[in-house]
């Protein structure tokens, strides 16, 4: 174990395969967590494909939409419950390097007060077959999108709108602090985003934490995400009547070139569009 009592937290809607492949590379980790928080969104079937010491909490949806933030939030207390001092969050479609949580708990021993510890991610190309994971760090390859410092290092980021949520660890104060995923954001866009600017608006620092690679498994994707443009577009409002200014700009900038939606002075609309989910 850590030393820090730690908790690696995952939300899951489907995707059964991919969080197999994370629970395999948990259990490789070099250091392995002391608590694992799993939160099923809408998806009664976690509650038997999870490892049998997993905690499992339910987060069902009675609109249809991923309750991301409040899934997080969940899996935050039920950590916090069994008295976690650091949380890790991993998204189900990425796989731990095997000094991911090492280098995680390295990072918040290291830090000299509260901070959003952020680690880099490699997105994996197709596989015809089961990503093997004693390759994984032989694919080592993190998104151009973001600062990936050399391992040990910690690099304190500026910007914090390039916070992701794939894969970040937090310490229990900073979390309460921030107050966790503002709920108000339903579905896909923006609340990761309010989180960091919580983080921000409070001097929390972000933090690059060289080492701690997770990789991304692939799936289709469509870019714009077209299939999420309401949310986008709801949660985007929210963040800039509370922030003013306009988050997830790559998108709505897209979304506008192919008439998903128009700008209308300080708001924007959604046009009439096919959209087809991938």
């Amino acid at each position: 174990m850590t030393g820090v009592r730690t908790a690696v937290i995952t939300v899951v809607h489907r995707r059964h395969d991919h969080l197999a492949l994370q629970e395999a590379g948990l259990v490789r980790s070099e250091i392995r967590a002391d608590i694992r928080c799993v939160v099923a969104m809408s998806d009664p079937q976690i509650k038997a494909l999870a490892p049998a010491a997993a905690r499992v909490v339910e987060c069902d949806s009675a609109t249809g939409d991923l309750p991301l933030a409040r899934a997080r939030n969940l899996g935050a207390r039920c950590a916090l419950d069994l008295g976690a001092e650091l949380l890790v969050f991993l998204d189900v479609d990425c796989i731990p390097g095997a000094e991911m949580i090492g280098r995680y708990v390295d990072a918040y021993r290291r830090v000299d007060g509260d901070a959003l510890l952020a680690g880099p991610v490699t997105y994996l190309p197709p596989s015809p077959n089961r990503y093997r994971l004693e390759s994984l760090e032989s694919m080592t390859n993190p998104h151009p999108a973001r600062p990936a410092p050399a391992s040990g290092v910690l690099l304190t980021e500026p910007n914090h709108d390039l916070f992701w949520s794939l894969s970040f660890a937090v310490s229990a104060t900073a979390w309460r602090r921030i107050g966790g995923f503002d709920e108000v954001y339903v579905g896909y866009g923006a609340e990761d985003t309010d989180f960091a600017a919580n983080a921000a608006a409070l001097n929390i620092p972000l933090i690059w934490v060289g080492g701690a690679d997770a990789y991304h498994q692939y799936h289709p994707v469509s870019s714009p995400p077209i299939e999420h443009l309401e949310a986008i577009v709801a949660n985007a409002r929210t963040f800039h009547n509370r922030w003013g200014r306009w988050p997830m700009p790559g998108w709505l900038d897209a979304f506008e070139q192919n008439g998903a939606l128009a700008r209308r002075g300080d708001d924007i609309i959604v046009t009439n569009v096919n959209r087809g989910a991938v």
